[in-house]
């Protein structure tokens, strides 16, 4: 199958139909690909997605919970758009393998990067914003994203560890590291509580009942501290 064949697969099955279909292949056109063949890669598409994407999210959670204080908003809208909950809906809608991506990225595994397949997400909600405008991207957020915002009980179950390490080699050489911070209760049912340092920076805090699951805890406080910060 052809490549434009598989942007007309992609187009049918998401009900997603373009006017200006070269704008599709652009949101799946990786940095790495557009290096190598002189195009432009899906950056500058990512960014209009990320734009589009926190106000069509906020929109939704304020005409959806009347009732519910500014906090609360905040924190749901940062549970639900960060690169791990992007990531998760990125892999159901199966946009690793529409991805076009440099010999190099091709073959250090780029198709299952969270952020490649989280920033290709928001690259195609700022193509559809471009091609049909802001109402079109709602055909999108519709099935894949607004079900979950309320849903009070939803998780994304990922390895957070994996996900903050990925994230911050994205912009740092700093090792992240883990350490117990505190041991609570007897030997049989101890609470532990880590902290993850990125050098000498305490980026967040979790407990849980072994310490792995204090370390997975103090990742996802890491990860939902920084999806804050960039938004």
């Amino acid at each position: 199958m052809s490549y434009a064949d598989q942007l007309e697969e992609f187009q049918v099955k998401h009900q997603v139909r373009f006017l200006n279909p070269a704008l599709l292949q652009q949101a799946f056109t990786h940095s790495s690909y557009a290096n190598e063949h002189q195009l432009v890669s899906n950056e500058r598409l990512e960014f209009l997605g990320d734009a589009v994407l926190e106000i069509a999210v906020s929109e939704f959670l304020y005409e959806n919970f009347p009732h519910e204080s500014e906090g609360f908003l905040t924190k749901k809208r940062a549970k639900n758009v960060c690169e791990p909950a992007l990531c998760l809906i990125a892999n159901k809608m199966n946009l690793g393998a529409m991805m076009l991506l440099g010999k190099g990225e091709e073959e250090s595994g780029g198709r299952e990067k969270c952020s490649t397949l989280s920033d290709a997400f928001e690259a195609l909600l700022g193509a559809i914003y471009l091609d049909r405008g802001y109402s079109g991207i709602f055909d999108v957020l519709d099935p894949y994203l607004f079900t979950q915002l309320l849903d009070d009980d939803f998780e994304v179950d990922q390895d957070f560890k994996s996900n903050l390490q990925e994230f911050v080699q994205a912009d740092s050489k700093e090792a992240i590291e883990y350490r117990v911070i505190e041991e609570i209760g007897p030997p049989h049912n101890k609470t532990f509580t880590c902290a993850v340092y990125m050098g000498t920076l305490k980026m967040g805090v979790g407990t849980g009942r072994t310490k792995k699951e204090a370390e997975q805890s103090a990742a996802k406080s890491a990860l939902e501290k920084l999806a804050k910060e960039t938004r």
